[in-house]
């Protein structure tokens, strides 16, 4: 059995002024929001749900992304709902998000 039920990293990179990357595209701060969605649905923690940032994911022409594992689905997202879309669907009933992978 897996530590987690699901660990989930959002790609955070930053990369030089002019460059294309996830952080250009808000996603430190989606992912900022997802781990308080996380917290506040009390699916936090070991069993649950480990959100985290991750370095360069090198799919920074797809970005913002994140991948969620053990099932190593990739997603993209543009605004809040598109994680709430993610965390109610994929992370607690077991649904990919079609309309948002890679």
């Amino acid at each position: 059995m897996n530590f987690y039920q699901h660990h989930v990293f959002f790609c955070c990179n930053q990369r030089a002024e002019g460059q294309n990357c996830c952080n250009n595209h808000g996603s430190q701060d989606m992912r900022d929001y997802a781990k308080s969605r996380i917290s506040e649905l009390k699916l936090a923690g070991p069993g649950k749900i480990r959100i985290n940032q991750a370095g360069c994911l090198d799919r920074c022409d797809e970005g913002p992304v994140m991948v969620v594992y053990p099932e190593g689905v990739w997603y993209t997202f543009v605004e809040r709902e598109d994680i709430d879309e993610i965390i109610d669907e994929h992370l607690v009933k077991g649904r990919v998000v079609s309309r948002l992978t890679l």
